[in-house]
């Protein structure tokens, strides 16, 4: 399975393994560097050293073996919110994951898409763009030709697909506003990401949808789209998602709060973060179009006990 990328200039000067694994995530750096060895990722077309730099512009092919990429089609539930040709959109649920890995080896979404839409397997990435993490729900996009899918990964890397989300997050927050801060893997921790000087350029923006006495309702939306790039931003500005076991605070109930809330937010055992909007242009049709998925209902239900609790405390001049 071939796979391309461009060394953007955030990672020029960088060694050729530790750009590929900024470049292509969903890999270990042992895989990578194996990979980069045995001449299966190549810079310019050239077999280079993992320790050899890179520079802005050049172009990195990947090669993955054929017998890693042994994926079975999977008849899994599935919530196609568009079909045409060449483009799929997905409204994915909590609690799936969208790439086999370690831990996961099936049961994933892109398990399902090879079982509904067979003409992924000759796709990159399995038509996949961009990637959802496992406990936030919403819209996914999938190309289902090659075509397709270089100008919709162009098209991302140029900032041209917009995608907003809702975010839940601790505290009364007074406004909303941008958080530019590179991100990188953090030093000690390999599966957690963190604000880090020399990272990837990240930027995102937030504003104030409803605010509670201990909690806020966010619009977020992504400039850039590194890994756990929201979860990684509320947290370092300390307005954490609620329910985000990697980043969030340890869950403490407010203060006043209704029994029903106090159990309400120790039963959300995931991050409240959902994507609910996307605006692309059609990769072939050049059409513009617009696409929306509703909050999940344990989101919903969590956010009905909050304005319960904040009316129940405006009634009794608690607040």
């Amino acid at each position: 399975m071939r796979e391309q990328a461009t060394i953007p200039p955030s990672l020029a000067g960088q060694r050729f393994d530790r750009a590929l694994a900024q470049l292509f995530q969903d890999y270990s750096r042992s895989q990578l560097k194996g990979w980069i060895e045995a001449g299966q990722a190549r810079l310019d077309g050239a077999v280079c050293r993992p320790r050899d730099s890179v520079r802005a512009g050049q172009e990195v092919v990947l090669e993955r073996p054929a017998a890693e990429n042994v994926i079975q089609p999977q008849a899994l539930p599935l919530d196609v919110l568009h079909e045409d040709a060449d483009l799929l959109i997905v409204n994915k649920p909590a609690g799936l994951v969208v790439h086999p890995g370690a831990g996961n080896p099936d049961q994933t979404l892109e398990n399902a898409l090879l079982h509904y839409f067979p003409e992924v397997a000759s796709v990159p990435r399995h038509g996949l763009v961009h990637r959802l993490d496992k406990d936030t729900s919403g819209l996914l996009v999938v190309a289902r030709s090659d075509r397709a899918h270089a100008r919709l990964t162009e098209a991302m890397q140029a900032r041209e697909i917009s995608r907003e989300y809702r975010a839940l997050v601790v505290g009364a927050m007074p406004a909303g506003g941008t958080v530019e801060a590179a991100i990188a893997r953090h030093p000690v921790d390999r599966k957690r990401m963190a604000v880090k000087e020399g990272g990837r350029e990240a930027v995102t923006h937030y504003r104030v949808l409803e605010r509670f006495p201990y909690h806020s309702l966010l619009r977020v939306m992504l400039e850039t789209g590194r890994t756990h790039q929201i979860r990684v931003h509320l947290a370092h500005i300390r307005y954490p998602i609620v329910g985000d076991p990697v980043y969030g605070r340890r869950l403490s109930v407010p203060r006043g709060a209704s029994e029903v809330l106090a159990q309400a937010l120790r039963a959300f055992r995931r991050q409240a973060l959902h994507a609910a909007e996307l605006r692309l242009i059609h990769p072939v049709s050049g059409e513009e179009m617009h696409f929306q998925a509703e909050l999940p209902d344990d989101f919903r239900s969590l956010l009905g006990h909050l304005r319960d609790d904040a009316a129940a405390r405006a009634a009794g001049g608690r607040i």
